[in-house]
């Protein structure tokens, strides 16, 4: 008697209950906690003290987990060395680290003729940076990769990961427009990851849903809350964040709990970092200093910044 292979979708739901079990044996969550982000991106030359730096901040810190959006500064070279090292870095701390990729990682890159290496520095840094199934450092928290899914088996940075009943995830929307180009022909790479970032937010938002999560955070290095690019006097650039925001508004307005996305695009003036809300849907950006968000479900919005003295904005 042959046994019949096991449907891919049975298989996904073994994998999901799976995690969810391991989870609760690797971190039992606190009902109100804090997690870390660190802006790597905007870090120039000194960019690994700045890492190193606020990785110890973090570990100091009674934290959930980190995300750092981007391993380095668009000054730093593009080498599989330096993401090596970088990758040993992320490894080596106390929290849990979730890396959200930054277009600095990547599309800045050149090849010794001095022509774009971006894509092949993309696929590099999943190689390196996104293999596991779980986030780098000493603790170790589960996640699901939207790899999993065959069609988008190339997206490995996109990740999702729960504490307590609030949903995490990482999306890749670099800053630079979105790595829009002006060039002529197909925008391939733009195109392709505004596909699957299109099903990977669906998937995300109906999978709070389905769980009651009280929430969904994501992070992202570029804001696709941001202003649109400024029209020049030969072309219009298209604005790369435009289709992203709409999806965001119209599912953030279906869902009954709170949307919060971190980005990396903190404002240029040095104002107190602070969530702005239209309805349940919230921004904030990371400046230059890595920022600590709270959750608890005493406050109102459930989530506040909190500054080095724990007081809450």
């Amino acid at each position: 008697m042959t046994s019949r292979p096991v449907p891919r979708i049975l298989l996904y739901t073994l994998l999901t209950v799976a995690t969810a079990l391991v989870a609760g044996r690797c971190w039992a969550a606190p009902q109100d906690f804090s997690f870390g982000v660190i802006n790597h991106a905007l870090a120039g030359s000194a960019g690994e003290e700045k890492l190193r730096r606020e990785i110890a901040e973090t570990d100091a810190d009674n934290l959930a987990f980190v995300v750092v959006n981007g391993i380095k500064s668009p000054s730093e070279s593009c080498d599989d060395n330096l993401y090596s090292q970088r990758h040993e870095m992320l490894s080596q701390a106390q929290n849990g680290i979730f890396l959200s990729l930054a277009g600095s990682d990547w599309i800045t890159c050149r090849d010794r003729e001095n022509r774009s290496d971006a894509i092949e520095r993309l696929a590099r840094m999943r190689d390196i940076f996104y293999a596991g199934e779980f986030s780098l450092g000493a603790t170790r928290l589960p996640m699901l990769r939207q790899s999993l899914t065959p069609k988008f088996r190339s997206y490995a940075e996109n990740t999702r990961w729960e504490v307590g009943n609030v949903l995490f995830a990482t999306v890749n929307l670099p800053a630079g427009n979105n790595h829009f180009l002006l060039d002529g022909g197909r925008n391939n790479e733009f195109e392709d990851r505004l596909i699957a970032n299109r099903n990977w937010l669906q998937h995300l938002f109906a999978f709070a849903a389905l769980k009651k999560s009280a929430a969904i955070v994501f992070f992202s290095d570029g804001n696709p809350f941001g202003p649109p690019p400024r029209r020049s006097f030969f072309r219009t650039q298209r604005d790369g964040f435009a289709e992203t925001r709409r999806l965001f508004s119209e599912l953030a307005g279906k869902f009954p709990g709170r949307v919060l996305v971190v980005h990396a695009q903190a404002p240029k003036a040095k104002a107190p970092a602070h969530i702005l809300w239209t309805g349940n849907l919230g921004n904030v950006g990371v400046g230059e200093r890595w920022l600590k968000v709270v959750v608890d479900d005493h406050l109102p919005q459930l989530f506040a910044v909190a500054d080095a003295d724990g007081e809450r904005r």
